[in-house]
């Protein structure tokens, strides 16, 4: 009998302010250890807290984004445990009254198809510090910057079925999250961070005892380390072992798992309403406002590329990504070229660069007057890939650059028809086969052409040339 695994998410993501959560203390990623403390981030006596406004604003406009609900009203807690880089030993977060319930998202799951994930709750907290094993040879470091960073925590549904459908889930949260403005997103640099719950069960019972793994720095490894959980709770579940609720830490190098500690349940945090923060009181008119002005979103984007711009759904799937790489292309398009060359160029030359270097070396404009070029005979598409190299290093426009080089086409009659008459006197045997019904030797003599005039002849100019002097 099969085992049906259930995963549910955790995903903290920092909302793109420049301050913290209750102090105007800068959030600098790679700042020098200690550098933006103040007494209230450091739990000084004396010291209160005050909800940073943008923080709020964010994270109303992730529950939005997210179909969630937003509470007018909604109460920040303490939750108690003592840890060497929580400095207040208390974290400020939300428990029975958050900010947002009731999400959902749409995914496309690996095994099966398109499903829908539900989100159980979006509420604000701040982040404890870091503690630095590997600074001080022989003891443990601690850097508070990162304590009093802004996060909105997403929890999900225990709908997820497998590894494969926790990493759709989260490539399209992240998504959903960097469209709408809320935050980068960005595992390198702490600013999104995952918590994966999973058990394992007979399909029909309840659920099982679930676990909690932690340390994952990228979708990939998410992937990796539920895959090895699962493995592991499904091993101990056939030998008759039981499953003891833990959390764990994975190893990336070696691709497992391992106990850190037994997990806590939320009665052992001991929460109670923070006594230097009143209710977070929000109108509903500045609800609704945020909500207006929320910009579109990646399903609603990518119809309108399918219905309005005619894209291929691959095509639209590619260029809807990331809104820098949406942007760009839009720009093109708004240029004057028309969508489908737009978004051939988009996703070959120009997404190889961004993955590269994650930048746009050549604007949108110069990009789309090359494009024109190719559309009008003035350059074959094989010499536009080498302007496009060129103009990656130049500020030079396209046609500048195309004179450079020398690949700008000849459409002149005198010419194209001594190149015509040059390989048709070299070559009397294919001639003379063509004259005998072998047409499709066209192709040959259109590519001799081209090798004469070293790629300078209009290849759409010298099949009616050839055809004529063929028949003559």
């Amino acid at each position: 009998m099969t085992w049906e695994t259930v995963i549910g998410l955790e995903v903290h993501v920092q909302p793109a302010t420049r301050t913290k959560m209750f102090c105007g203390c800068a959030t600098v990623y790679g700042a020098p250890p200690n550098t933006h403390v103040c007494p209230v981030c450091l739990g000084l006596p004396g010291a209160l807290p005050s909800p940073n406004a943008e923080a709020v604003r964010l994270g109303v406009v992730g529950a939005i984004a997210l179909g969630c609900e937003v509470h007018a009203t909604s109460v920040f807690a303490r939750k108690n445990y003592f840890y060497p880089d929580l400095p207040k030993g208390y974290q400020i977060s939300q428990f029975d009254k958050p900010l947002a319930t009731g999400g959902a998202v749409q995914i496309e799951s690996p095994e099966r198809g398109p499903i829908t994930v539900s989100i159980t709750r979006l509420h604000l907290e701040e982040d404890a510090g870091k503690s630095l094993h590997d600074r001080i040879p022989g003891f443990t470091a601690v850097d508070l910057n990162r304590a009093g960073t802004p996060l909105a925590e997403i929890v999900s549904g225990h709908d997820m079925r497998s590894p494969g459908e926790a990493r759709a889930y989260l490539t399209t949260l992240r998504q959903l999250l960097v469209y709408a403005g809320v935050s980068e997103c960005s595992m390198e640099k702490g600013s999104l961070r995952v918590d994966a719950n999973l058990s394992v069960r007979r399909p029909g019972e309840p659920l099982g005892t679930k676990t909690e793994v932690k340390n994952m720095n990228s979708f990939a490894n998410v992937e990796r380390a539920l895959e090895a959980e699962r493995i592991r709770q499904i091993a101990l579940r056939e030998s008759g072992q039981e499953v003891r609720q833990v959390t764990l830490t994975f190893n990336a190098a070696t691709g497992a798992v391992k106990p850190l500690r037994t997990k806590e349940d939320s009665h052992d945090y001991r929460y109670f309403p923070d006594p230097d923060l009143p209710p977070l009181v929000l109108a509903p008119s500045w609800i609704d406002a945020q909500r207006a002005a929320l910009p579109e979103l990646p399903a609603a984007r990518r119809v309108r590329y399918e219905t309005t711009l005619g894209l291929a759904e691959y095509d639209a799937k590619v260029l809807m990504q990331e809104p820098a790489i949406a942007g760009y292309f839009e720009s093109v398009v708004a240029a004057g070229v028309s969508p489908k060359p737009a978004a051939n160029w988009v996703m070959g030359e120009v997404l190889a660069g961004w993955n590269e270097s994650g930048m746009f070396a050549v604007e949108p404009v110069r990009l789309a007057a090359l494009i024109a070029m190719v559309d009008g005979g003035q350059v074959s598409l094989q010499a536009a890939k080498q302007v496009f190299a060129e103009l990656l290093s130049s500020g030079d426009e396209p046609r500048i650059v195309a004179d450079r080089l020398g690949v700008m086409q000849v459409r002149d009659t005198v010419a194209l028809t001594s190149w015509v008459d040059q390989v048709l006197a070299a070559n009397p045997d294919e001639v003379a086969r063509f004259r005998g019904g072998e047409t499709k030797l066209i192709g040959f003599f259109v590519g001799q052409v081209m090798k004469r005039s070293a790629g300078k002849a209009d290849p759409k100019a010298i099949q009616p040339l050839l055809v004529e002097r063929l028949k003559s």
